[in-house]
């Protein structure tokens, strides 16, 4: 995993949008999209992020970055409190935070060539000499698997997973040590997303890379992290080594996530566990565990108070009044 020294902190992170209505598009109440998240990253792990559309993971990972400005809570990086930091300040620290998005062709100046794309980090923080980027930029594009000829064309002429490649290549120009990856691959085809998943395994080895996996792929996700963070309607349901997850989810939420993963085995037989209802909104999150509304073990007090993600086992945590309840053995 990672080398033990804590690389980013998030310490009761909250980013609420405000939802305007009327003439004068008062505020009448507020969207919670990430309402108290915690955890930490250790330098060279990857830490995979899951969940249902609309829990929260890529909110959280653009407020992280400080693309959006968090409502409350504290982010620190290598050591640093970067919560409130002037643009000024935050600017040097931007070169070291890197993001990938999940659509590489709206994410993408359809206006910019590509090296004017990969040129414009390098020239904003100075890596680089000027006489040197057309050389850097050729190195980028061959790193990512592309021909250094493909500088003078537009995202327009390329395919998905060639645009997506073009967006690693900005993300690494600068040579950051952590990288948000928000559902790098969800837009790619099954045959080119294996390709870039190889790719991004390759150059965090290469450049010493942290990464924020952020996916509903369960099985990519198992691939490629160390550990998994799950998030129901913006809060830590259950953290935990990517082993002990697989192989003992405690959360209930999570056994219904790990059993809709299919087993490319015909011989084995597998009963999904279907949640019912829909996510509640995040306007108004019901009381207690935000889960008791669709959980097949909930009890009074799951109504009632909202638990604690607490250490229940070495590395593993979970919020569930009753953790281990429902098993996967139940959905086989």
């Amino acid at each position: 995993m990672g080398n033990g020294e804590v690389l980013l902190r998030v310490e009761n992170l909250k980013k609420y949008f405000p939802l305007r209505a009327g003439v004068f598009k008062k505020v009448v109440g507020w969207i919670r999209a990430v309402d108290g998240v915690s955890f930490e990253v250790f330098s060279g792990e990857t830490l995979g992020i899951v969940g249902e559309s609309g829990c929260g993971k890529s909110t959280l990972g653009m407020t992280i970055l400080r693309l959006l400005e968090p409502t409350e809570g504290r982010i620190f990086f290598a050591g640093q409190d970067i919560t409130k930091l002037p643009p000024a300040k935050l600017r040097p620290i931007r070169k070291d935070m890197q993001m990938i998005f999940q659509d590489p062709f709206s994410s993408l100046n359809p206006r910019m060539t590509v090296q004017a794309i990969l040129e414009e980090g390098l020239r904003v923080h100075r890596v680089v000499p000027r006489d040197t980027m057309r050389k850097e930029v050729e190195m980028l594009l061959e790193r990512v698997g592309l021909s250094r000829d493909y500088v003078r064309r537009f995202p327009h002429e390329f395919s998905g997973g060639q645009r997506q490649r073009i967006s690693i290549a900005r993300a690494i120009a600068l040579r950051p040590r952590l990288v948000i990856a928000d559902e790098a691959l969800s837009s790619l085809d099954v045959s080119v997303r294996a390709q870039v998943l190889d790719l991004l395994q390759e150059l965090k080895k290469e450049y010493s890379l942290t990464y924020l996996f952020i996916s509903h792929d369960l099985a990519v996700v198992r691939q490629i992290s160390h550990r998994i963070l799950v998030m129901y309607l913006g809060k830590v349901v259950e953290l935990a080594p990517k082993e002990a997850f697989f192989a003992r989810p405690l959360h209930p939420y999570s056994v219904a996530l790990i059993s809709a993963v299919p087993i490319p085995d015909p011989d084995v037989r597998k009963v999904r566990i279907i949640l019912s209802g829909d996510v509640p909104s995040p306007l108004q999150p019901p009381p207690g565990c935000r889960f008791h509304t669709r959980c097949p073990r909930a009890q009074e007090i799951c109504a009632m108070v909202e638990p604690s993600l607490l250490e229940v086992e070495p590395g593993h945590f979970v919020a569930c009044h009753f953790p281990g309840c429902l098993t996967l053995e139940e959905a086989s």
